[in-house]
């Protein structure tokens, strides 16, 4: 059974008239009663009378026609989500990301997405970088937005930089570095320390801790843990001085730039195989907004 059988058989019901079936269908009506006799042959069940002087449908005909009218319609909206998906206006974004990082952004960004391609599902998953990146590596993420992993280069991922953030000092608001403008690398000399442990953010801590060395100073870290939010916590209990990008936010305490300024950056990642349109579509909002000056507004 070929699906013209079934749209021929669909013009003669509705119609219940070969000549009028064959004028809207444009093809000669000899051609369109064979098809429909190669149909009731290959069913082995007549679906219209032919003995009167107007075609009607037997009982299995009018079956048939309703169940041809599910089917065609039916496939005409899987053509259309089809076409919508591989023009990325349909599909699945897994999103993998890092909170304070990407907080200034992310919200805005996701809203206009979803203007953009509503018809997409998107699906957000906070991890830590090193998650963040194995996900991606493994097809269980479409895209990731994080820091650099020592084994970055190792899982073959493509990335774009988004932003190199300065590395600042966390104090409560009442400390005497509150009011201080940038803050040298070893006035941190002997003060206790919370910064991320490096299992969660290895690119971070290293990053503090060749900070601190080449300022001329071993760091004195009292508290490693696992999320940023916690070292917030840290210092604003007077347990020490964080160590924390710039985009790290809270209310209760300031950030210091560290002089002379040391960064981390923030990319984007995915993988070079399967580039689904859906997510090339969000690489390409990304790209724009980047390159208009609206991912940090």
């Amino acid at each position: 059974m070929e699906l013209r059988h079934l749209k021929y058989f669909q013009a003669v019901a509705e119609e219940l008239s070969f000549s009028r079936a064959a004028r809207r269908l444009r093809i000669a009506q000899p051609a369109l009663s064979r098809a429909v006799q190669e149909l009731e042959r290959e069913l082995g069940a007549q679906l219209i009378e032919r003995e009167r002087r107007s075609p009607r449908l037997t009982p299995a005909g009018a079956v048939l026609l309703h169940e041809t009218g599910l089917i065609l319609e039916r496939l005409d909206e899987a053509l259309r989500r089809v076409h919508r998906t591989a023009k990325g206006e349909e599909g699945e974004l897994r999103l993998g990301y890092i909170g304070p990082p990407t907080r200034p952004f992310l919200s805005r960004l996701l809203k206009e997405y979803g203007r953009r391609y509503p018809r997409v599902t998107v699906i957000l998953e906070e991890r830590t970088p090193e998650r963040v990146w194995e996900m991606v590596s493994k097809g269980r993420l479409s895209v990731g937005l994080t820091r650099p992993v020592l084994a970055h280069d190792a899982l073959g991922l493509q990335t774009l930089l988004l932003r190199e953030e300065k590395f600042c000092a966390a104090v409560p608001l009442d400390h005497p570095w509150a009011r201080l403008n940038s803050l040298p690398w070893k006035k941190l000399a002997g003060e206790p320390l919370i910064i991320l442990a490096r299992r969660e953010g290895a690119g971070s801590h290293d990053a503090i801790q060749a900070a601190c060395q080449a300022a001329g100073f071993a760091p004195r870290v009292k508290h490693m843990p696992s999320l940023i939010g916690t070292v917030l916590q840290y210092v604003e209990s007077g347990a020490g001085v964080g160590v924390v990008p710039e985009s790290t936010a809270s209310k209760n305490l300031t950030l210091i730039p560290l002089k002379p300024q040391q960064t981390i950056p923030l990319v984007m990642v995915w993988a070079k195989e399967g580039d689904d349109p859906a997510v090339a579509a969000f690489r390409g909002m990304v790209r724009e907004w980047l390159r208009d000056g609206k991912l940090w507004e």
